[in-house]
């Protein structure tokens, strides 16, 4: 069993990153939801607040990781430019993709979205956060501010969801592939 260096950054990039986030931020919603809204009228304790804060500030690293190493790593070896009269395009997953009408809407749309409205995941969310650190426990006074806060985590949720989807479409169609291979396995011999 092997992986390329390449095949293992975008491993970590989708579905270590972009996976554990959106279960992190599912979790977090539930949470704002359930512990903040002014129908829960027992007292939110020091440690519940404590560990939220943290947990949103996890959540906001873990999204920054995620985008910043699909923006600085990964994309760099998607938009690679072959060399004049390459005919075999595996190596060029953006090539390859507008290569062929049938897969080129995957780089028009899936990955115009992950360039640019994937953004809006650590930046939602470190907002956020931001809020969430400054209200605290006041945040249940304030239902307009809390009702932003979740509706931030939504689109930071939906974004990272859309933009997981796009990716899992792009590495199917032209995944990035090619660096040193790591061998994790030695295979049996028949």
């Amino acid at each position: 069993m092997e992986i390329t260096t390449r095949g293992l950054w975008t491993l970590i990039h989708g579905m270590g990153l972009g996976a554990l986030y959106l279960l992190a931020c599912s979790g977090a919603l539930v949470e704002l939801w359930r512990r903040y809204s002014r129908a829960d009228l027992s007292p939110i304790t020091e440690r519940e607040e404590a560990f939220l804060r943290w947990y949103l500030l996890a959540m906001a690293v873990l999204a920054w990781f995620a985008v910043l190493t699909g923006t600085y790593i990964i994309y760099p070896w998607y938009r690679a430019v072959p060399p004049v009269g390459t005919v075999n395009l595996t190596g060029y997953p953006q090539r390859l993709l507008l290569s062929n009408p049938a897969t080129s809407g995957w780089h028009s749309i899936g990955m115009e979205w992950k360039e640019h409205v994937a953004w809006l995941v650590p930046i939602s969310i470190t907002m956020a956060f931001a809020v969430f650190n400054h209200y605290r426990r006041n945040l249940r006074n304030h239902p307009q501010l809390r009702a932003t806060v979740l509706s931030f985590m939504m689109i930071s949720f939906l974004a990272a969801g859309i933009a997981g989807f796009f990716g899992a479409m792009l590495n199917k169609h032209a995944p990035v592939e090619g660096g040193q291979t790591i061998h994790l396995m030695q295979g049996e011999s028949r």
